[in-house]
């Protein structure tokens, strides 16, 4: 399969720069040839402006997170299906500043799942452990636990995303090694069969400080299937090397 590379751009961006940003993504993929798919994930506050800027071309757009209802009295929230009429095809759902900022639990998030779903959104499920968690040896027992608790129950056949991001590597610069990655992916495909219905074909993504430097060693990783970046993502030219790294 061809690697995604998706864009978390978090709470980052005004409309002018995040309209630079798009439009100089867009004249790369236009002008030259990258080893993967390309998903950005703005604020909510320029979904629009950026669907504008990258209809046409082969960029997917993404929201960083969705409610678990449909509409109603969430003052602030955003639900699946008005992140699809913004031209949305992905969602974030379960990050980690999520799971620790906001106490989202594996219920909550498993809600949130089936609304994205509901609305034909593709959701980018993240998992990951804590330092602490992995210093005490329970990093594929994490992983697995919150894979299970946040997937619904019956997901059949429809497109979806895992995205494995150690807490403790998002935006410290530091990184697991390749045979950590390894390890932590394969489990996550062998926990995935039985819940999905072709766990051979469901992506697992990578985040966690991937930058231009490490992401040709990281996307070559077996059951690597392309990154989830952070801080990288809002620099054109940082981006845009991360995903001429990705093997095609």
């Amino acid at each position: 399969m061809r690697k995604l590379i998706a864009g978390n751009w978090k709470m980052n961006g005004l409309r002018a720069d995040g309209i630079a940003l798009a439009r100089a993504l867009v004249e790369r993929v236009r002008g030259e040839q990258a080893g993967g798919d390309l998903v950005l994930c703005p604020p909510a506050t320029l979904l629009m402006a950026i669907a504008e800027v990258i209809r046409g071309s082969p960029i997917g757009l993404g929201g960083q997170d969705c409610h678990s209802e449909a509409k109603g009295a969430h003052t602030g929230d955003i639900s699946a299906a008005m992140l699809r009429d913004a031209g949305c095809h992905y969602v974030i759902l379960g990050h980690s500043e999520r799971r620790g900022d906001h106490h989202e639990s594996d219920a909550l998030i498993r809600a949130k799942m089936t609304a994205a779903l509901a609305a034909g959104l593709v959701p980018i499920l993240c998992i990951g452990e804590t330092a602490e968690e992995r210093d005490r040896g329970e990093a594929l027992t994490v992983v697995a636990r919150q894979l299970a608790g946040s997937l619904p129950g019956a997901v059949g056949k429809v497109p979806l995303v895992i995205a494995y991001e150690p807490v403790w590597a998002i935006g410290t610069g530091r990184t697991p090694t390749t045979a950590d990655v390894a390890a932590v992916h394969a489990h996550i495909r062998r926990a995935l069969a039985g819940k999905v219905a072709d766990a051979a074909a469901t992506p697992i993504l990578y985040g966690g400080s991937v930058k231009p430097g490490n992401a040709g060693e990281l996307l070559s990783v077996v059951n690597v299937d392309g990154a989830l970046v952070g801080g990288a993502s809002l620099v054109a030219n940082d981006f845009w090397a991360i995903a001429k790294a990705a093997p095609s």
